[in-house]
């Protein structure tokens, strides 16, 4: 069927890969870091042009996109710019954000319009605070998109039509996954004007070709592309462990949540991922190996020679607030110390456990939604701790997979490219991601006895805190 490639341009640099279009096997692939500030759109096409250097791309057919997720793009009636893009993790934004959900009436009135409930992360926050702070840059503003949207604009040479996908709109807060529309109210509630926004095309329509022919796909975010590109289906769910951590699932419909614990998403083959969120995960690893004087791999050795329960110690991992559950001027505490569970391999498992059953709080939310899990994949430096692996599979009361290091969100690109260019219904059916499996076997049930007492804790320290 031909070659296609996948480019993956997150805050910091592009990778790019290069996949036989049919069986997905790897051709080549290339790498490069943004020159130039994060926040300047210019430098994330440098870098794309030098990650695609040598040839990257001499005999591509086609060039899937995935962009970081959740930046805004601001253009005036020209097409520049009207200032740096705001980007995904922009905290100033979080005033903006809450200024928002009270104008429209609270965070049900928001969960019923889009799904969602405004945070500083979402575009709509972003153009609430430009109005707010910006006011100059703001009365410029003609359209907007995000970071995928103005990587494909570029590639096919600035034409009039201006498209994006229905995985990156969904994390707009003014594109409803449930009812696959815009809410361009919002935009001007937001924006205090009206904005061109760019046309949803489904995942596998192609979004146009170059001057020289050459096939552009949708495009997506970067989680809906790497999701794509581990081949992740109904049953599955994504734990990743960064310093925050996120639960995310395949689901055959939008969720609504007027809490705004779930935060509902279209993923890039026509499902759904209903995503939860915890403001503590690898954070607080490194927190207790720091107490203990160790680093992670320290600290993994030393939960390992404790056995599950740690001795009677729980740890909740609240150390920066939390989200879920909904916490924000809490903090950290440990339960039920005692002379003999005052042992360093002890307060190392305790902190495993901790982080897991809150990630574990997370996926309930989901479940108790009526999202199946069967199979959980681990992602992130803390997924490769062996205290991790083998606690995780009771604590999660899931199969546990962790897969060898790829870049998943350019392979997801690519694969989107490759069901674009085939003009199929169906995407390819290239092989899964070679992973490492776990299962909690014997363990299931005494797993599940540390994960009893950490939510009788729980709810003993913080009754009904968790919205489940």
């Amino acid at each position: 069927m031909g070659i296609v490639a996948g480019l993956d341009s997150s805050a910091e640099y592009t990778s790019i890969v290069v996949c036989d279009a049919e069986t997905g096997a790897i051709v080549r692939h290339g790498h490069a870091a943004h020159p130039g500030e994060r926040d300047d759109p210019q430098s994330w096409l440098l870098s794309l042009g030098e990650a695609a250097g040598g040839g990257q791309l001499a005999d591509v057919q086609a060039i899937g996109v995935s962009g970081q997720q959740q930046g805004l793009v601001a253009l005036d009636e020209a097409g520049a710019p009207v200032g740096p893009a705001l980007l995904g993790n922009d905290q100033r934004v979080q005033t903006a954000a809450a200024d928002l959900v009270d104008t429209l009436g609270g965070r049900e009135a928001w969960a019923q319009a889009v799904g969602t409930v405004p945070q500083a992360s979402h575009p709509v926050s972003k153009l609430r605070w430009l109005a707010r702070e910006q006011e100059e840059a703001a009365r410029r503003v003609a359209e907007v998109m995000q970071p995928h949207d103005w990587l494909v604009w570029q590639l096919l040479g600035r034409p009039e039509r201006r498209v994006t996908d229905r995985g990156d709109a969904s994390g707009t807060g003014y594109w409803s996954a449930a009812t696959e529309s815009y809410r361009p109210d919002l935009v001007e509630l937001a924006l205090g004007r009206p904005a061109r926004l760019p046309e949803v095309v489904s995942p596998s329509q192609p979004a146009g070709h170059t001057p020289e022919g050459l096939l552009i796909s949708a495009g997506t975010g970067q989680t809906m592309a790497a999701a794509f590109g581990l081949g992740l289906g109904l049953g599955d769910a994504v734990i990743s462990l960064g310093a925050t951590g996120s639960v995310c699932a395949v689901h055959h419909e939008a969720l609504g949540d007027p809490s705004g614990t779930i935060t509902s998403y279209a993923d890039a083959t026509g499902m759904y991922l209903p995503v939860v969120r915890t403001l503590n995960a690898t954070r607080v690893l490194r927190g207790a190996a720091g107490m203990l004087s160790t680093d992670l791999e320290g600290l993994s050795e030393l939960a390992s020679e404790s056995t599950p329960g740690a001795s009677g110690l729980v740890l909740l991992p609240y150390l920066e607030g939390e989200r879920t559950p909904q916490l924000p001027y809490t903090a950290g505490s440990l339960h039920g110390l005692r002379r003999e569970s005052m042992k360093p391999e002890f307060l190392a498992r305790a902190a495993v456990e901790g982080m897991l059953c809150g990630l574990a709080d997370a996926l309930e939310v989901l479940r108790s939604r009526g999202v199946s899990v069967r199979r959980v994949f681990l992602l992130g430096q803390a997924a490769n701790l062996r205290a991790v692996r083998t606690a995780a599979p009771a604590l999660l009361d899931a199969q546990v997979v962790v897969p060898e290091p790829a870049d998943y969100a350019a392979i997801g690109a690519a694969r989107q490219a490759a069901w674009a260019l085939s003009g199929s219904g169906h995407p390819p059916q290239w092989p899964a991601a070679a992973c490492q499996v776990f299962e909690a076997g014997e363990e299931r049930a005494v797993g599940q006895a540390v994960r009893q007492q950490y939510v009788t804790v729980r709810e003993e320290t913080y009754p009904g805190a968790l919205p489940v």
